[in-house]
């Protein structure tokens, strides 16, 4: 497993990292403990060191399984997790007052609580789960977000940006309070790469690329047959004529399929540790077979600059989520 720093905390984090919302069950049907601890276990045999969860992920579940893992092995591991919005909106309407998404008290508490199912004093990147640009001159929460990194409960601080919309952290990124952005890439939405990872670089602020495969649409799994069981939020997401679309997409995708990948998941992955402000990718990881599938991208084989330009002609900007 290749490893990369994590901006300027020094972290030297795997470039394949676990997404665990998954694994904490809820909107996504279908998650058994056991087979989550075994591919979390899993994972950590195959060299990934970095995972990324948050309270709200099956009303922590997913921190609680990460705990039981930290307790169970002995290697370092790199834990990030995310303070919820207090109003449980994602992403961050407009116009909403910071006040009412972190006010001061809500980011303490829910710290302490994520360290309690974490079973750990600190942990080593807290974020914010969802964000605005004009929070960054409202008051009410950067003193209580600030203590934290130096009390030593969050020995990095960063941010999870809203969906598909990574201009609204280029000043925040500039800021100097932030030492990590997680934000949206993938094949079909490649816009961090035009602002937001330049003046990453510039100011030495890791990057956490999450949705690499598009929520399963850049799987090659999908087909207009697909049906997600209810309660599943992909039911919604790839609702109507979305899985058509998805499909015929990743079928056009495929024909790019050659030497330097040989699956539409590794031709996603691949893309996305392409850029050098990427730290790590974080797919989700629910099985072992997932797990052996991803970990192989980390062989320091790059895309060609021929493939990744033939790939900027497949972007596909849209948002599931809002639409």
């Amino acid at each position: 497993m290749k490893t990369r720093i994590l901006g300027r905390t020094g972290l030297a984090v795997s470039e394949i990292g676990y997404g665990a919302w998954g694994i904490g069950g809820g909107m996504w049907v279908g998650a058994k403990e056991d087979e989550s601890l075994r591919a979390l276990h899993h994972a950590i045999d195959r060299g990934v060191n970095f995972i990324d969860t948050a309270i709200v992920y099956g009303e922590g579940q997913s921190e609680r399984l990460v705990g039981q893992l930290l307790r169970e092995r002995s290697e370092t591991i790199w834990v990030a997790t995310k303070i919820p919005p207090k109003n449980l909106i994602w992403p961050a309407a407009q116009g909403v007052r910071v006040s009412q998404v972190f006010p001061g008290d809500h980011i303490l508490r829910s710290c302490e609580k994520s360290l309690r199912n974490l079973g750990r004093d600190s942990v080593d990147l807290l974020q914010l789960h969802v964000w605005r640009d004009e929070f960054l001159d409202q008051d009410g929460w950067k003193d209580e977000f600030l203590s934290l990194r130096q009390s030593g409960k969050a020995r990095f601080l960063g941010i999870s940006i809203n969906d598909h919309d990574p201009g609204s952290a280029l000043r925040a990124v500039a800021s100097g309070l932030f030492d990590a952005v997680q934000v949206i890439y993938n094949i079909f939405d490649p816009t961090p790469a035009e602002a937001l990872f330049p003046a990453c670089r510039k100011h030495g602020v890791g990057v956490l690329a999450r949705v690499p495969l598009d929520e399963g649409g850049l799987t090659g799994t999908i087909t207009p047959k697909t049906v997600f069981p209810e309660g599943d939020f992909r039911r919604d997401y790839f609702r109507g004529a979305r899985r058509r679309e998805v499909f015929e997409r990743g079928e056009a995708l495929k024909t790019l399929l050659d030497g330097e990948a040989k699956t539409l998941p590794e031709l996603a992955l691949r893309f996305c540790l392409s850029p050098e402000a990427v730290s790590t990718v974080i797919p989700g990881m629910r099985r072992v077979s997932t797990v052996d599938a991803n970990v192989a991208v980390s062989d320091g084989r790059p895309l060609s600059p021929a493939l990744l330009g033939r790939l900027r002609t497949h972007a596909w900007p849209r948002n599931f989520y809002a639409d």
